[in-house]
């Protein structure tokens, strides 16, 4: 199961110069928590919603470089979701860009990979069934 199958594929992203509110905003109205973030095409960081409540009161105020991890932890669309779901444990976050060529082609996160999972209980359920 490879992560290009999983991954929520062209995520919305920031840039480091808008405001978290931007940031906030879009989180909210998205349903998300994670932002890349992205500066000429390339990833240079990420965002959270644990970022943002560090700078409440002064999000309007705040660029998104002031509170992202930059050198995120990342996979590529070839790597598994095993991969995916052992990196998220290890460094204990909620989202994984997917880069391929230094370019954000997706993000995956531990719901899409309990998505995978189910997936996979399900079609063990149904040989199991036979």
């Amino acid at each position: 199961m490879l992560v290009e199958r999983w991954m929520t594929p062209h995520p919305v992203c920031v840039a480091p110069s808008d405001t978290l509110g931007k940031a906030g905003a879009l989180m909210a109205s998205g349903g998300f928590r994670q932002l890349p973030v992205v500066a000429n095409g390339k990833l240079v960081g990420i965002v959270t919603d644990r970022d943002l409540r560090h700078y409440d009161g002064n999000l309007e105020s705040t660029q998104v470089a002031a509170a992202m991890t930059t050198c995120p932890v990342i996979v590529s669309p070839q790597d598994t979701a095993e991969t995916a779901a052992q990196l998220i444990i290890k460094h204990k976050v909620g989202a994984l860009p997917v880069v391929e060529n230094g370019t954000v082609v997706g993000i995956i996160s531990t719901s899409d990979l309990l998505k995978a999972m189910l997936n996979v209980l399900e079609a063990a359920k149904q040989i199991i069934q036979r």
